[in-house]
């Protein structure tokens, strides 16, 4: 039978040093829920809370977190760019997502800019805490429905030539130059300022190129862009 004891006197033993967490979220309540529910569970360390992604840039060389949990919807720049640039300033530093929205814009735009892992905010604390571990090891932890959605898009057939060349054929020239951009990875803020128009514009835009594409997302809109021939 296995038994724990106390480990021997005069013996040195490695103390694993706990994991540092920061979080990236701009509702100061819930910033202050996760961070007492953080330092509460064995192992893990809350370092910081950021109230946006400016402020988190700003911070993390200083705080130097382990693992990032970032919401998406923030003030001033968004979570998907914010993960982009956190892999640049500290590369070392594994951002997670935790968020309300699980649309498949939020999630590929996430995952492509760098996050290792996407969770819900409906998720479990015992889920957190060992998604938060997992993504300090190297894994990705994903939501069940979050992975649902990227097995339903792997499992999709990817629209052949002469169907993607069809469907971009409704776009007016404009239209056409949107979706380009959509599919290089642009967000809408960068696309307006490359077109020199409005976001609004800009939304109102990608509201008729979903109508006319029959999409309902962004992620749809590029893979008939990209299956045009």
């Amino acid at each position: 039978m296995r038994t724990f004891t106390e480990p021997p006197q005069g013996k040195d033993v490695a103390v694993e040093a706990p994991i540092r967490v920061a979080v990236v979220e701009d509702d100061e309540q819930l910033r202050q829920t996760l961070g007492a529910f953080l330092n509460r569970s064995s192992g893990l360390r809350f370092v910081a809370g950021y109230g946006s992604g400016e402020a988190a840039l700003k911070g993390v060389l200083r705080d130097r977190p382990d693992v990032v949990l970032m919401d998406i919807r923030l003030p001033g720049m968004n979570g998907v760019e914010c993960v982009g640039r956190l892999r640049e300033i500290l590369p070392s530093a594994k951002a997670v997502m935790l968020t309300a929205y699980e649309d498949d814009d939020d999630v590929f735009r996430s995952l492509a800019a760098g996050a290792f892992g996407y969770l819900v905010k409906r998720v479990e604390s015992a889920r957190l805490r060992e998604a938060i571990r997992e993504a300090h090891r190297g894994g990705s932890p994903i939501s069940g429905s979050v992975a649902r959605k990227l097995v339903e898009f792997f499992q999709q057939p990817a629209p052949d030539g002469a169907d993607g060349a069809a469907g971009m054929q409704v776009l007016s020239p404009r239209e056409g130059e949107i979706v380009k951009l959509l599919a290089e990875g642009h967000a809408y803020k960068q696309i307006a300022d490359i077109l020199h128009i409005s976001v609004n514009t800009i939304c109102t835009h990608i509201k008729r190129i979903y109508e006319k594409l029959h999409v309902h997302s962004r992620t749809e809109a590029v893979r008939i862009f990209q299956g045009r021939g």
